[in-house]
């Protein structure tokens, strides 16, 4: 047999495998719970998306600064953001995210000048505590994946780039980032689609995100398994929908690696 029709038989049997599995769910099991918790799914759905949203760019934003430090200098600036790399990755997120919110939050409370402010009706909420968590946690796993990619630029372009009069902002921004980010991009899907599967555990300090919701309705019905593989269906299509989204991005850049 040739090899695209080995792979065309396979691809085949893994549909048929797929609508099998669908219909022996959507048959076999309960789901007369989605009507009434339907309102709540999708503004459980909702925060997901936007917290992975503003962790992710929120958190290449810092990582962009923390990585080029850390091949460029100067020290003083390159060994914090190599501390802060360091214990990041180091630490789990369920730890940062707890230290965050029952620490760092129950702080805030005993300052009457916090609690004066206009601050505190979004301070006194877990979903602030539940985003800087994640931010620091992609930015200090991104920083190093940038790191890694400002070094790995050719030193040649680099030097071109200078023989050509650019200044250090423009040549950052037109050469070095591009090369870097283009470099990056296969491992930055991957590591967003990680950061969705850490967003669950914004869940743990209250933030009412989609899992948390198929966890009401497990106490609520004592359905257990519909309401965990629709989560677990939406998480596969979001992370599938990252991974298209990267891979157009990337088709569509200009810039190609020699």
């Amino acid at each position: 047999m040739k090899a695209p029709e080995k792979w065309a038989g396979h691809h085949l049997a893994m549909i048929v495998i797929g609508a099998v599995i669908v219909v022996a769910c959507a048959t076999l099991m309960r789901w007369d719970w989605l009507a009434d918790y339907g309102d709540e799914i999708a503004a459980g759905l909702w925060r997901t998306i936007w917290i992975l949203a503003a962790s992710v760019g929120l958190g290449f934003a810092l990582a962009v600064p923390f990585g080029f430090v850390q091949v460029t200098g100067p020290a003083w600036l390159s060994w914090p953001a190599h501390g802060f790399c360091t214990l990041i990755r180091g630490t789990p997120l369920l730890i940062q995210l707890w230290l965050l919110y029952y620490g760092l939050g129950s702080l805030f409370p005993q300052f009457p000048w916090i609690r004066d402010s206009f601050l505190w009706p979004i301070l006194r909420q877990a979903w602030p505590y539940g985003l800087l968590a994640l931010t620091l946690s992609f930015a200090g796993y991104e920083a190093e994946v940038m790191r890694g990619a400002f070094a790995g630029v050719p030193k040649g372009q680099i030097e071109a780039a200078r023989a050509y009069g650019m200044s250090r902002f423009t040549l950052f921004r037109r050469v070095w980032l591009p090369l870097a980010v283009h470099r990056a991009l296969p491992t930055l899907a991957g590591e967003t689609v990680l950061q969705l599967k850490a967003t669950p555990l914004v869940a743990t300090i209250t933030v009412f995100d989609v899992f948390a919701v198929a966890s009401k309705v497990r106490q609520d019905t004592f359905i257990v398994y519909e309401p965990l593989l629709l989560v677990a269906v939406v998480y596969m299509i979001l992370s599938g929908l990252i991974v298209l989204a990267f891979r157009a991005f990337e088709a569509r850049l200009p810039v190609r690696l020699g």
